[in-house]
């Protein structure tokens, strides 16, 4: 394994409207590792103009696809980059820097995540900071979390740097509410597995309080309609998450009591 270089990280799935820029900022990295769900449209064609090291995967779901990306890397630090996100130039200089006097003092770095929609910066609310850890030592870090929200996990300390990452969100409203759909759907599914009970308190009041804590208490208000809408869709993800999860709690129970008939057999 190569030491004090870094390899950059991407997995895609029909990019082509992200990639370039992505992969451009990133080009000063000592390597470039994508991995590719099988993409139908020119995604593959694009990352191949800029690193050799594309391979074609089936998909294993946000944390797995993370985990394999850091093993194929062959330097000593990864980088995980997202393929509608872009590393800022100061966010490239600050990491250089640092790598310049002595990155071992930490095992990871974190960074603000910035978000682009609907034709403007996102500057309050949920939205940002948003502070994500995407440069570690691979050897002391791997991804983990609750799909599909992963996130990496480091044994040793950690260093939050100013520069931000760049992320060119949801084209429009239309792809925010689609994507919602699928990660509550994919979110209610993993509370689902683990034993989670519904409860209609969840349903009546966390909504309104995500509203609330968006819109006053993160101030995403400020942001104007644009910090309206994105409370508001967000709120409403939260509904459906639980209003999901009791659906598979009904049909599990549904389930089970048409098993329990069929045992018993019919009466005579």
């Amino acid at each position: 394994m190569k030491e004090n270089c870094i390899s950059a990280c991407i997995m895609t799935y029909n990019e082509e409207r992200n990639i370039e820029r992505c992969l451009e900022s990133v080009k000063w990295c000592d390597e470039i590792v994508v991995i590719d769900s099988y993409s139908t449209d020119k995604t593959i064609d694009i990352c191949e103009r800029y690193t050799e090291r594309v391979y074609q995967e089936e998909w294993k779901g946000y944390i797995g696809q993370r985990n394999a990306l850091r093993e194929k890397a062959s330097c000593q630090w990864v980088l995980f980059i997202d393929a509608d996100e872009e590393v800022s130039p100061t966010m490239r200089e600050e990491i250089q820097k640092q790598f310049a006097r002595d990155p071992d003092l930490y095992v990871g770095y974190e960074f603000p995540r910035q978000v682009f929609y609907l034709g403007r910066w996102i500057k309050h609310g949920e939205w940002n900071p948003d502070v994500k850890l995407r440069l570690f030592k691979k050897n002391r870090g791997r991804s983990g979390g609750q799909e599909p929200h992963d996130m990496v996990i480091v044994d040793g300390p950690v260093k939050r740097l100013r520069g931000k990452i760049w992320h060119y969100t949801y084209t429009g409203i239309e792809q925010q509410i689609e994507t919602m759909n699928r990660f509550t759907g994919i979110t209610a599914r993993e509370m689902h597995k683990a034993g989670r009970c519904f409860r209609w308190t969840d349903l009546w009041f966390r909504p309104p309080f995500r509203l609330f804590k968006a819109l006053v208490l993160k101030a995403g208000i400020l942001d104007g309609r644009r910090g309206v809408i994105i409370a508001t869709i967000s709120a409403t993800g939260v509904a459906m998450k639980y209003a999901k999860l009791w659906e598979l709690r009904r049909d599990q129970a549904d389930d089970e009591r048409k098993l329990a008939a069929a045992r018993k057999g019919p009466k005579p």
